[in-house]
């Protein structure tokens, strides 16, 4: 890992060492993207990753593998990447004085003064409007879900403030894409696409209590709230809770999504939650809630666990 003293002016604590943003991107931009978090991929895979469950589960569902599809898929990873940069910027806005308090947040660029609240706000509606151009792709049933999206992502920032359960909010926004991406496919939104989004809602409540507990001090200083604060030592017991749940939610949504008598699509789709579940096991047993590097790692490879059910939804939707 880059030391202090090597790391770039203005990288952020928990940037990926070595990002494009700090190494190649123009000085005048690197705010702007630092605020996207375009120097922390994870949170893109993690907001699109539900995109392309909902999906291929869909496919699978009605059998009928499209062009468009081809399309819903490439636009579900440009809308995650600007959507995760529009409310990562929205959070920034709203936590501009808490971030300022907290080592790993003080040089994000509000805060750390290289970009104004009033840029920050430009440029993520900018994000915004764009985002909103690739949904008017999108079936009449699809874009109304993506326009109900920016309340979740609205609220997010400030549930910390009122309640001890702020990923249950995350976890409503990050994973509306398992909804969206069902209906651009279908034209409808049907109960396996629900089942599926509540299987990732138990999924984000899963790995950001793992996050925030780098934060578990600073947040009790400033008087944030958490799962991880809330769950201090009980959290094992409480995140194989979140695991149980996610991997029984998503094999609901599977059985009920693939068509009766399709045997070896089944099987296929079971393979998703089931896989899953393993990783999440891995992450359980090489938890340590003191290793903050540790935690990171474990945050970061949600992308391989939460990319295992694609792999295997696709397979299925191939037959």
């Amino acid at each position: 890992m880059t030391s202090d003293s090597q790391a770039p002016e203005g990288q952020i604590a928990d940037a990926v060492s070595g990002n494009w943003v700090d190494r190649h991107a123009p000085e005048r931009l690197k705010p702007y993207l630092r605020l996207s978090r375009l120097d922390r991929p994870i949170g893109t895979w993690l907001l699109l990753l539900p995109c392309w469950w909902g999906l291929t589960l869909a496919i699978v569902s009605d059998g009928d593998l499209r062009l468009f599809d081809l399309w819903i898929f490439l636009g579900c990873g440009i809308g995650a990447v600007l959507m995760r940069g529009a409310g990562c910027t929205w959070n920034d806005i709203t936590d501009r004085d808490i971030d300022g308090s907290v080592a790993r947040t003080a040089l994000r660029p509000i805060p750390s003064g290289a970009v104004t609240a009033r840029q920050a706000l430009a440029w993520g509606v900018a994000q915004c409007l764009v985002a909103f151009m690739i949904l008017l792709t999108f079936n009449t049933a699809a874009i109304g879900l993506g326009v109900l999206a920016l309340l979740p992502v609205t609220v997010y920032p400030f549930a910390k403030r009122f309640t001890w359960w702020p990923q249950v909010f995350l976890g409503l926004a990050f994973n509306w894409g398992a909804l969206l991406a069902w209906t651009a496919h279908t034209g409808r939104l049907e109960w396996p696409a629900v089942l599926l989004y509540l299987a990732g809602i138990a999924w984000t409540l899963f790995y950001d209590t793992i996050y925030a507990h780098q934060d578990r001090e600073d947040d009790a200083l400033i008087g944030v709230k958490s799962t991880a604060r809330l769950f201090a030592e009980r959290t094992p017991a409480w995140l194989a809770r979140f695991m149980v749940a996610s991997v029984a939610l998503m094999g609901l949504a599977v059985i009920g999504a693939v068509p009766r008598g399709e045997i070896m699509a089944l099987v296929l789709c079971l393979g998703g939650p089931w896989a899953m579940g393993w990783h999440m096991m891995w992450q359980l047993r090489r938890l340590k809630l003191d290793d903050g590097d540790r935690l990171l790692s474990l945050f970061r490879s949600n992308r391989n666990a939460g990319l295992l059910p694609v792999l295997f939804f696709a397979a299925a939707a191939l037959l």
